[in-house]
């Protein structure tokens, strides 16, 4: 399953990108955030890994692996579950000087149950619907600050 969303931000690209891949952001952002802990590697270098752990319903621990960092343009990484396994680039763009383009593609690389992959199959939207939440939120988190 592939998607992609975006939406676009009223700040400048460094403020964006600057804001993005600050952690201890993550917060204000994504719902559920309760840490994001790196386990080996350089941070924000290919090969680095990290646990995020988030708590909804229920609690969801992710390893992400970077796989490819190239800010203020581009990063890659890989998010595994128990559950299943994806990977997403984030892309950011100058629209102009006090504007960017914030772009997601997303694709689950893997699903690791029947429940999860009745999910993936029957609702689809419902994984892009998140990824666009989180996007809008953290539109209105940079534009609030």
């Amino acid at each position: 399953m592939k998607y992609s969303c975006s939406v676009e931000i009223n700040a400048p690209l460094a403020k964006v990108v600057s804001l993005w891949e600050n952690e201890e952001n993550f917060k204000e952002w994504q719902d559920g955030f309760v840490s994001y802990t790196p386990l080996s590697g350089s941070p924000n270098k290919p090969g680095a890994k990290s646990k995020i752990v988030l708590e909804d319903r229920q609690r969801i621990e992710l390893v992400e692996t970077i796989i490819s960092v190239n800010l203020p343009e581009e990063k890659t990484a890989e998010y595994f579950h128990k559950h299943m396994t994806n990977t997403q680039t984030s892309r950011f763009k100058a629209l102009d000087k006090n504007n960017t383009l914030y772009i997601s593609e997303v694709e689950y690389t893997k699903f690791n149950g029947l429940l999860i992959k009745l999910m993936a199959r029957l609702f689809p939207g419902k994984f892009e619907q998140q990824s666009q939440k989180w996007m809008d939120q953290f539109k209105a988190f940079v534009e609030g600050n």
